[in-house]
């Protein structure tokens, strides 16, 4: 007897408790493990799609796309191939929409776009984002996943943490939102700028939260980091991050906390 072929994407098998789940029925979980409760990270598509009222996203500086500022071969190419991967310009999605009725800025950072690292394109977008958010008077979501600075644009992609951070601090001035979204995972010069700067900060179950990675850091004070360390429970419990939401109650919960704000505003 013959046995049927089954393709390899069919299934996909859980990183932390080894199950296997039809990847159709992962999907329509919202890509959350069912037997163990396993985040798996979203593009920045899927995050924008999960949020938003259908229909609702209207998207800005799609056309804005990354360059070599040394003219590097070597990274001319891995802005390419990351292009043709993932069809973005660059490493963050922008653009406005409504969340439960409620209309907002939105950004979303692509992970699979060079680890989705910081660089001068992925700054200007989220300060035109925040700017936007200014002008039109509405609140700031901004869904964080990076490995940090893009070293390859040298000191130019370091400057992009002192420039995000300055616009909301515009921002913060307006009297206006800023929901942060930390997800799986939030690292390096993004961590260390808008990602924590947010008037409520949520996280996904299980994400990866810090500036250095765990063994750089045991390996710097020679000490052996507590269990969890960096993940996103762990900081909700030491107060750095507000509320850690699993994702199918996420909407619910943006949705909420624009209405109580809104609410307080009008009051």
């Amino acid at each position: 007897m013959v046995r049927p072929i089954i393709p390899e994407s069919l299934w996909t098998k859980c990183p932390q408790c080894n199950e296997l789940q039809l990847a159709r029925e992962l999907k329509r979980c919202l890509k959350v493990c069912l037997k163990c409760g396993y985040h798996f990270r979203l593009t920045a598509p899927e995050r924008i799609q999960l949020v938003l009222d259908a229909g609702t996203f209207q998207e800005y500086d799609r056309d804005l796309g990354c360059v070599s500022p040394f003219d590097t071969p070597e990274y001319k190419e891995k802005l390419l191939a990351a292009r043709q991967a993932t069809a973005l310009n660059e490493a963050v999605i922008t653009g406005e929409g409504a969340i439960m009725g409620r209309r907002v800025v939105i950004a979303a950072l692509d992970i699979r776009f060079v680890m989705a690292s910081m660089g001068m394109v992925v700054g200007e977008k989220i300060v035109r984002a925040i700017e936007a958010a200014c002008v039109k008077r509405l609140p700031l979501v901004i869904f964080s996943a990076s490995g940090g600075a893009r070293m390859q644009e040298g000191v130019m992609s370091l400057l992009q943490m002192a420039k995000t951070s300055a616009a909301l601090i515009a921002l913060s001035r307006s009297g206006l939102l800023y929901v942060s979204v930390l997800t799986d995972p939030t690292t390096g010069g993004v961590s260390a700028s808008f990602a924590f700067l947010g008037d409520i900060i949520l996280a996904e179950p299980g994400a990866l939260i810090g500036f250095a990675g765990p063994r750089v850091i045991e390996q710097t004070i020679r000490q052996k980091l507590p269990e969890g360390f960096q993940r996103a429970e762990f900081l909700c419990r030491h107060g750095f991050v507000d509320m850690v939401v699993p994702r199918p109650r996420l909407k619910a919960t943006l949705g909420q906390i624009l209405t109580l704000h809104q609410e307080e505003k009008s009051g």
